[in-house]
């Protein structure tokens, strides 16, 4: 499992646009449909209201008309029913100014509320009102003045009687009175229009709506998407940061034996980049770094740390462990083999490291025990030289021989001085080191041999003052037995380089030279007393380096090839740090 990583919610621009779209169309729609609906209402009552008063007129002509035409008396009642017969017409009534009924038809009486004939005469306008039912039937009712006369001019005074003579107004006790007539006007086909047009904003506010939720679902695939492709993502470069980060080295082959990948690791212990190694054939690998991995091989089959010495280019000798194991994908099926490779380099160096302190420590012991013995006798044979070249005065020749024995009883007492010193060390006294002064002090105490042997020497201290805690005796000795090592390795014209930085709780100490190079013969006891490849020289000098280093728990790495030189590190644990050293710092 993966560590988790918070995913930031992020829209989706088409997802987004949709929704808006979406939302933008439906406000839209919702106002035109409300603006469609208050239009038609208005221009259903404008129309409406015209049909009633152009019926009502065509009610006045016909009453005006029956009444001169027919006989004295007449029937407002059949003519107000006749009319009444009109699909659009729901109702008429006629009323007196105290709204007493002179004549009906249709069903009025359903629908109450109906203004006062009082506040019909006294506007000039017509009344107009939508009315409903208890059913939820609904009319449009016009109402205003009955005035069938209105249109006889002056004979309208003479007409008058017979008027109310053929309405029967007298008898009824009516003559006199105005009359206000009712017409209720049914509204089914602007209702049947309107539900239509409800019925279409629906439809569409639908429609907007499943492209809204359609919006909606894109988002959600979208940020689905984009939640898996990251997390995808994350799992990938997490793994490709573990198998970066991978102490050792991988290699994943597929089925034909072709590398597919490998990791930095990998392409440090085989010394080549990815573009070189990719697709390349495991047995080509071999052939060209000596790194015969494919040698390995059996078959399909896994194994667990086979050992392999890998010898590249140059010279240059790794040991690995090396183990393969099937490469499945998510069927089970095998489609390639993953070859780890441990560089065992540094765990050779330490458990020589180990095997050459015992050896040391033996040595030490027996060194010991050895240098006891020879210098008692040594003090005694110099006794007798220094007599015997006294007593031979006469004889030049003796003396001489006298001479030489002295000088070679010092010699060999030197040489077992070295040996108690190596086989009984003394503590080193930790001090404040400043390491370019350290460094600079070695350079000059041998500047001139390099310069008498027509070697080039290049001092490089550290820019910055760098302190550390250690003892400065014993690290110039240290540095002058590296020294003279490197200047004997080295031929006139060669170059010898001492230097030293500071890493994260480390100082490293490096002296580089251009001579014969270490033979890995060489390497394997070069730190072990007595062992020299010079005519001269006890063989001591670093068996008392790496015995001092010890000392200062730091380890030493030494890197050569051979006819090309030899780079010898020091490495010493401390923080580097920039207070004023303390006395004595070399």
């Amino acid at each position: 499992m993966i560590p988790r990583t918070s995913q930031s919610f992020k829209l989706s621009r088409i997802g987004l646009a949709i929704i808006a779209a979406s939302v933008l169309l439906l406000a839209l729609l919702a106002v035109i449909t409300v603006r469609n609906l208050d239009r038609e209402q208005r221009l259903m009552e404008k129309f409406l209201i015209q049909e009633g008063l152009t019926l009502i007129r065509t009610f006045e002509a016909g009453a005006r008309t029956s009444m001169m035409t027919a006989g004295m008396t007449g029937n407002l009642g059949i003519l107000v029913k006749e009319t009444a017969r009109e699909e659009s017409v729901v109702y008429i009534r006629i009323a007196d100014s105290r709204n007493r009924l002179v004549a009906a038809a249709g069903d009025w009486q359903s629908f109450p509320g109906q203004p006062s004939p009082g506040l019909i005469l006294s506007n000039t306008a017509p009344l107009a009102r939508l009315a409903e039912n208890g059913a939820g039937g609904r009319v449009f009712e016009v109402a205003r003045e009955f005035k069938p006369l209105a249109q006889l001019g002056r004979e309208k005074g003479r007409m008058l009687d017979r008027w109310q003579q053929w309405c029967m107004l007298k008898e009824r006790g009516q003559g006199g009175e105005r009359l206000v007539i009712y017409v209720g006007l049914s509204t089914a086909g602007f209702e049947v229009a309107r539900q239509e047009d409800i019925n279409h904003g629906l439809i569409m506010g639908g429609i907007l709506f499943l492209v809204g939720v359609a919006g909606f679902y894109v988002l959600f695939l979208y940020q689905s998407n984009r939640v898996s492709r990251l997390t995808a993502e994350n799992l990938e470069i997490y793994a490709r940061n573990v198998i970066e980060s991978m102490p050792a080295g991988l290699i994943t082959i597929d089925r034909q034996g072709r590398i597919v990948s490998c990791n930095h690791k990998a392409r440090e212990i085989l010394g080549r980049e990815s573009a070189e190694l990719e697709g390349m054939v495991l047995a080509r690998l071999g052939r060209e770094t000596g790194c015969d991995l494919a040698g390995l091989l059996d078959g399909e089959k896994d194994f667990l740390d086979r050992s392999l010495e890998c010898v590249l280019p140059g010279g240059r000798s790794i040991p690995l462990k090396v183990s393969a194991a099937a490469l499945l994908n998510r069927d089970g099926e095998r489609v390639g083999t993953v070859l780890t490779m441990r560089d065992m380099r540094e765990i050779r160096d330490m458990e020589e490291q180990l095997e050459r302190s015992r050896r040391l420590a033996a040595l030490g012991r027996m060194a010991a025990a050895i240098a006891h013995e020879i210098r008692n006798p040594l003090g005694t044979l110099r006794g007798f030289a220094q007599y015997f070249r006294q007593q031979a005065e006469n004889s030049a020749t003796d003396r001489e021989n006298a001479d030489l024995m002295v000088s070679e009883v010092d010699r060999l007492n030197r040489t077992v001085s070295g040996l108690l010193q190596f086989a009984r060390p003394r503590e080193p006294e930790m001090r404040q080191v400043a390491l370019g002064r350290l460094l600079e002090k070695a350079g000059r105490l041998m500047g001139d041999d390099f310069a008498d042997h027509g070697i080039d020497f290049r001092l490089e201290p550290p820019e910055e003052e760098i302190i550390f805690k250690a003892d400065p005796d014993l690290m110039i000795q240290v540095l002058i037995n590296l020294l003279q090592n490197a200047l004997h390795a080295t031929g006139a014209g060669g170059r010898v380089e001492l230097s030293g930085w500071a890493e994260p709780d480390t100082i490293v100490i490096t002296v580089h030279d251009s001579g014969r190079g270490i033979s890995q013969e060489v390497r394997s006891r070069m730190f072990d007393p007595f062992y020299t490849t010079q005519k001269e020289g006890s063989g001591l000098g670093l068996a008392v380096v790496h015995q001092v280093i010890e000392q200062h728990h730091g380890s030493i790495m030494v890197d050569s090839v051979v006819g090309r030189g030899t780079i010898i590190r020091l490495f010493l644990p401390g923080r580097a740090g920039n207070h004023p050293p303390g006395e004595d710092n070399g």
